[in-house]
Order: C-alpha cells, then sequence, then structure tokens
C-alpha cells in the first residue's frame, strides 16, 4: 500500500490489495481527483479516515448497451409521473445523497470535505449530476465524474419509489446517444446488476478507460 506525499502522483492500479485499496493520503485538490479517475482510482474513506484510494478488481460497469429496464419500470416511465434534468443542482443533489437514509448504512462516507471538492469540479465542468422531479420537488437523482468517455458513477438516492433508477436510466440513455464507452460503477450491488450492470477485470477496464 502507497501512502501518497503532496506530489501529484499514483501509483499503478495492480498494486492494489485484495481488497482494492491502492493509496493513503494526498488530498482532494481537482488536480489530483481527476488524476485519480482518469487512472482508474477513487476515493472511497469514512470522514474520520485518512483518505482512502481504491481501484478493485473485478470493477462493476454498465455498458450502454445493456441497460435492463423492467416491465414494471417501463410502465412508470410511460406514466410520465417523474420529471428529469441535468447538472440544474449539483449541490442539492450531493446533499441529498449525503444525508438519505440507507438500509444498514450508519453515518455516511460523504463529508463535508469531500462535497466541497466535488462542488469544485462540477464548477470546473467535470462533475455531473441527473435530476429527477416529482411535482416540482427534488425526490432521486445522482452524480459523477465526467472524462468525455467513460462517466464515472459515485452515488444516488431516492426519496420515492423507483426515483434513482429513472435517473440512471436517463444517464444512461444520454450517454448512449453520445457513444460513451460505459459508466463505472465501482463496486458489486444487486441494485445496479438489475439494470445490467456487470463486473469485469480490472485489466478489461483499464484498457476500455484507456481507449479514446
Amino acid at each position: 500500500m502507497y501512502y501518497l506525499s503532496q506530489a501529484l502522483f499514483f501509483p499503478p492500479v495492480n498494486q492494489a490489495n485484495r481488497e482494492g485499496i491502492l493509496a493513503i493520503g494526498g488530498d482532494l485538490s481537482p488536480e489530483r481527483l481527476l488524476l485519480a479517475y482518469q487512472s482508474g482510482i477513487f476515493p472511497w474513506f469514512n470522514p474520520e479516515e485518512p483518505i482512502i484510494w481504491w481501484s478493485p478488481d473485478p470493477r462493476m460497469v454498465l455498458f450502454p448497451d445493456d441497460l435492463l429496464i423492467s416491465k414494471s419500470m417501463r410502465k412508470v416511465l410511460n406514466q410520465n409521473i417523474f420529471t428529469v434534468t441535468f447538472n440544474q443542482n449539483f449541490l442539492a443533489i450531493i446533499t441529498s445523497c449525503q444525508n438519505i437514509q440507507r438500509n444498514g448504512q450508519i453515518g455516511t462516507w460523504i463529508s463535508d470535505e469531500m462535497i466541497n471538492a466535488y462542488c469544485e469540479l462540477h464548477e470546473l465542468g467535470y462533475a455531473k449530476s441527473v435530476e429527477v422531479w416529482q411535482n416540482e420537488t427534488l425526490v432521486g437523482g445522482l452524480y459523477g465524474v465526467d472524462l468525455g468517455n467513460i462517466f464515472c458513477g459515485e452515488s444516488m438516492f431516492s426519496k420515492v419509489s423507483n426515483a434513482s433508477k429513472v435517473a440512471f436510466i436517463a444517464l444512461t440513455n444520454q450517454l448512449k446517444e453520445q457513444n460513451y464507452h460505459l459508466i463505472d460503477c465501482q463496486v458489486y450491488n444487486t441494485h445496479l446488476e438489475s439494470l445490467g450492470c456487470k463486473e469485469i477485470t480490472r485489466a478489461d477496464f483499464m484498457n476500455i478507460l484507456n481507449t479514446k
């Protein structure tokens, strides 16, 4: 495991340990965050911990053509009960992801430090959000980092049933139209799998990441 100094550097991702931890320390400056995502690395740590940088193997991803929309979800979409916008309120999305109560989770890994860092990335045009509205109330959404051909998803939330799925589907459809290679979903969970996401090797992920 590598301990970062102030130098703008990450070790090769194949030096990550079995859990996927590559390095500890450094900072959340825009330059370091962008270098991390461009190198197949992301930060994930609790507020009381030092910054922990990850590059897991395998990697959970969605190829846009593989998106799965269930019959029940198609019915929800056809009802037009939600309105979707892009990059209209990034701060509201990331703070909602911070504050939402999740089953089996105590607290949140999205600290105020993380919020400030990703809001700065948003102002620079790299961090993006998807907002889902119902009757002009924000009820769901997601945010991540846009690398131009890969979207690196960070977190999503729902205040009503299906709102985060609506955000994910809308994002995927937009990225498909723009010929993005994939959405990086980082690590496995059953919710993502139900939407068509699957695990690939880190080596395959890095090959795609480095394809222009």
